[in-house]
């Protein structure tokens, strides 16, 4: 079969690429890309080169602009050429290189992409580079997903090549008199991508020259696997998690009675930033007494009374001054009304745990909205004697996230006139001898 045949009919069974669309070609110059852009042409379809100079290489760079430019013109494709700062990139955004390169590259594809109405971005990843990715993430550790390789749809970006080997590309570009440029850094050994590619693979090939095929058809079949787990597993997830005011609670029980605990725990938590080293540590804390706590890049785990909690890392919440009656926009989101109205036939109490209803004479400006803090005191509405809050937030069984998320209402003394969203002050309630009402709502965005 023809390399054209064989990559038109990979593009069919994975439903690739739309005839009527624009198609973006990532064109570096190197002989993957150069052979992604003839075959897809050669198929008729209708293509854009895209070219980045990431003026990492010196006079390399411009060498491979120019090849690129030359190519284009050749086969009257219309190039798109963009130029980055890629080291001062990677030192602002305090990445790596090959990070820095990879999110400019990438940014800039799906910008050009929305401008000038292509459908995706087409790069040219063959069957070896989806190999040495399965290669890598076993080294790194991996699950499942990291046996799949390098797929060939993700979001706008498409992958036609990846039934082809680099062997297969480079006998295509010789068999049609096509020169390519060749990036002077992938024939050195200083990265681990480099290191299997250059030493590693080749080893194995000498064990079974088969190697990369055989992985390439595992991978195939571990990703049939991986849909049917998948769907399991969101069923799964379904019967373990809820969702709560703040966050999601994971049933301890319930996930324990699941068929694969420990797998459904990691599949939940990854969703969370938490890491594969993480969720081992958490799995093996689920007997252990509530209040422990897990933090990931970008949440937290609470386990608390035969649940995992998990919410968003909370923000530090600011102080804020309430000066007189108005509307205020919170820092920490959403609104704080107040007003002072006469105790007339037309006030009426409010029951909304949202709104509290005061004494405006016992009540001295400005008031101060904060998170509750160790130590704070307050008389809960129908009590006499003081309290502390959290005592009162554990009576109410309320978890630790809770309790940090709770926040206060003071005067200018320094009292709490109230426990926002929970009880009032006693000392400042209204009684049959109060004459002006201070109303405060606390409205959520």
């Amino acid at each position: 079969m023809r390399i054209e045949e064989t990559v038109a009919s990979f593009i069919a069974r994975h439903n690739l690429l739309d005839r009527a669309g624009r198609h973006i070609i990532a064109l570096s110059g190197g002989a993957d890309s150069v052979a992604l852009l003839l075959i897809l042409s050669g198929l008729g379809y209708d293509v854009e080169a895209a070219h980045c100079n990431f003026h990492l290489r010196g006079e390399e760079s411009d060498r491979d602009e120019d090849f690129v430019k030359s190519l284009c013109l050749s086969l009257a494709v219309p190039l798109h050429l963009v130029h980055f700062d890629t080291l001062s990139y990677a030192s602002f955004h305090k990445v790596s290189i090959e990070m820095a390169a990879r999110q400019l590259r990438y940014n800039y594809f799906e910008q050009l992409r929305r401008d000038i109405g292509a459908t995706d971005i087409c790069v040219a990843h063959h069957r070896d580079d989806s190999v040495e990715t399965v290669l890598m993430n076993l080294i790194r550790g991996t699950g499942l997903r990291g046996l799949t390789g390098i797929r060939p749809v993700n979001g706008h970006i498409k992958r036609p090549l990846l039934c082809l080997s680099r062997q297969d590309i480079e006998r295509y570009l010789a068999s049609v008199g096509q020169s390519y440029v060749t990036d002077s850094t992938n024939l050195v050994d200083d990265v681990v991508r480099n290191k299997l590619r250059l030493n590693i693979i080749p080893l194995l090939k000498e064990i079974n020259p088969a190697f990369s095929e055989n992985v390439s058809r595992a991978t195939t079949h571990i990703i049939d696997a991986v849909t049917m787990i998948d769907a399991a597993t969101v069923e799964a997830m379904k019967r373990v998690v809820t969702d709560y005011d703040g966050g999601v609670a994971v049933d301890i029980n319930r996930l324990r009675g699941e068929l694969s605990p420990a797998y459904l725990l990691y599949e939940i938590l990854r969703q969370y930033g938490f890491s594969p080293a993480q969720t081992e540590q958490i799995y093996a804390s689920l007997d252990a007494q509530s209040g422990r706590l897990f933090v990931s890049s970008s949440h937290e785990l609470l386990i608390d009374r035969g649940r995992l909690l998990i919410e968003r890392n909370l923000p530090v919440i600011q102080s804020q001054k309430i000066i007189e009656d108005g509307t205020y926009v919170l820092k920490s989101g959403g609104r704080l009304k107040v007003s002072s109205l006469p105790i007339d036939d037309n006030f009426v109490l409010s029951r909304s745990s949202d709104t509290v209803c005061l004494d405006a004479d016992k009540i001295i400006f400005p008031l101060t909205l904060r998170s509750a803090s160790e130590g704070d005191r307050f008389v809960p509405f129908g009590m006499n004697g003081t309290k502390l809050v959290s005592d009162y937030l554990t009576d109410r069984k309320y978890s630790l996230f809770r309790k940090r998320r709770q926040l206060v209402l003071t005067d200018a003394s320094g009292r709490i006139v109230w426990l926002v969203g929970e009880r009032p002050d006693n000392r400042f309630r209204i009684t049959e001898e109060s004459r002006r009402g201070l109303v405060v709502t606390v409205m959520k965005e």
